[in-house]
Order: C-alpha cells, then structure tokens, then sequence
C-alpha cells in the first residue's frame, strides 16, 4: 500500500464524513462549514490527480468566495436556528425513491468499474503550464461566456430569494 493510497483513503473518510455532517446537521452555520470542509478535501483529490490549478480555483471559488457569502448570509439573517416545518406528504417517499435511485446508479458504476481493466492515471506535469491556463481561460470567457453569466445570475436570485424567505418581520410588515 503506498502513500498516494493511504492519504486518498483517509481523505475519502473526512469527505464522507464532511458530507454527512452538512446533512445531518440541524444548525445551518455548521452544515455549510461542513461543505466547505467537503471542498477542501475535494481540492486536495485534485492536487492528488496533478491538478493544482484547478484545486486552487475550488478553494478560492467555491470554499473561499461562495460559501463564505452564504455563511455571512445565514449568520446576518439568523437562519442558523429556524422552526422546524412539517413536510409536505409527498415530499419524504420521492426523497426515498430518489436516494433508491442514487444508491443503484452508484452501485452500478462501482461494479462496472471494479469488472474493466483501465488505470486512471494522473496526467504529467507538462499540462499544467500558463500557455494551457490561458488556453482555458480564453475559452470559458469566449464559448462559454453566456453560461458562466448565468449561472453567477442564479448564485445571486438564490441569494436574495434565501434573504426574502427568512427575513423577520419588522414592525407588523415584512
């Protein structure tokens, strides 16, 4: 067993563990610190694959800008600590029947995985260069422009929409 194995394994636990601390959290602040522990050990699969580049855009992107922006949201807002609601009746057999999904389309790939002969190897150092960034960055922001825009369009709706939802009514008026 090398040490590529071993430091995988364990960062395999933390990332499982991470993701279900940020589901079975009751406290909003601590399910998102959960994610951004989850990011943080995803970076680190990629600088494990040979992709620093994109490690660092997850850590800077995702745990550093996005979720600090909701963190400061739910903790401006209070919403770490709201009444529980009853669920809608449909709501807990469609999560079953979509978690059933999940669990055999996992389980299917993980067989016919485990059943082919191919290797993931990590690529070679000389795809990381500045001429390849450049590359890729000339391509999202030229073909990929319009999807890039509207994705941020969505981050931001969903963050007023979170502030609507959960703002305190003031004085008898919303």
């Amino acid at each position: 067993m090398n040490s590529d194995l071993i430091v995988f394994l364990v960062l395999s636990l933390v990332s499982i563990a991470a993701a279900l601390g940020m589901l079975f959290s009751r406290n909003a602040v601590y399910s998102a610190l959960f994610l951004v522990l989850n990011f943080s050990t995803v970076a680190v699969f990629y600088i494990l694959l040979g992709a620093p580049f994109i490690a660092m855009a997850q850590i800077t992107v995702y745990a550093g800008a996005i979720m600090v922006l909701f963190l400061f949201v739910i903790m401006l807002l209070g919403a770490e600590n709201l009444p529980s609601t009853k669920a809608l009746p449909w709501q807990r057999p469609l999560a079953v029947i979509l978690a059933v999904v999940l669990a055999v389309e996992a389980l299917y790939l993980l067989l016919s995985r485990a059943s082919s002969d191919a290797v993931i190897t990590a690529p070679d150092a000389s795809v990381n260069t500045v001429e390849n960034l450049r590359e890729m960055a000339m391509t999202l922001f030229n073909q990929y422009l319009l999807p890039f825009e509207v994705t941020s369009v969505l981050l931001l709706v969903a963050l007023i929409g979170a502030i609507v939802l959960t703002r305190k009514e003031k004085g008898g008026q919303k």
